[in-house]
This record gives structure tokens, sequence and C-alpha cells, in this order.
């Protein structure tokens, strides 16, 4: 399922990122790759915020459309 729709609070597995390289890229520097875990705290109106490792993020709705979790 998509990043936006994942359930909030949940640790969650990332199995695909469907971007672009310059995006997969970037979200590598961040910390989001596959095999890795994400756990989303809120999404609301056209953001999703996330706990990657021990940073959070914002990740806009395009982009948390395009990272599948399992």
């Amino acid at each position: 399922m998509p990043l936006v729709l994942a359930p909030i609070g949940q640790e969650m597995r990332i199995v695909r990122i469907a971007a672009d390289d310059k995006t997969k890229k970037h979200l590598a520097n961040l910390g989001v790759i596959s095999q890795s875990n994400i756990t989303v705290l809120s999404s609301s109106g056209g953001s999703t915020v996330c706990v990657v490792k021990d940073g959070r993020l914002a990740l806009d709705r395009d982009v948390a459309s395009r990272i599948f979790v399992a």
C-alpha cells in the first residue's frame, strides 16, 4: 500500500519506491530506502509526517504516494 494510506502509529517496512533516480537518491540520503522501517505520525492536508530511524520527515502527498509499504 502507498505510504499515504498507511495506518498512523504503526511501524511499516518499505518494500518499493516508485520514483525517478533523482528522487530515490534524495530519499536515500534521508534514510528512506527499501527494506527500512518507517512510522507515520500524521497524514493530513497535503503532507505526511513520518519517522525514519531517529529523524522526522515531512513528505508531500506526491512523494508519499510513491513509497510503498507492507
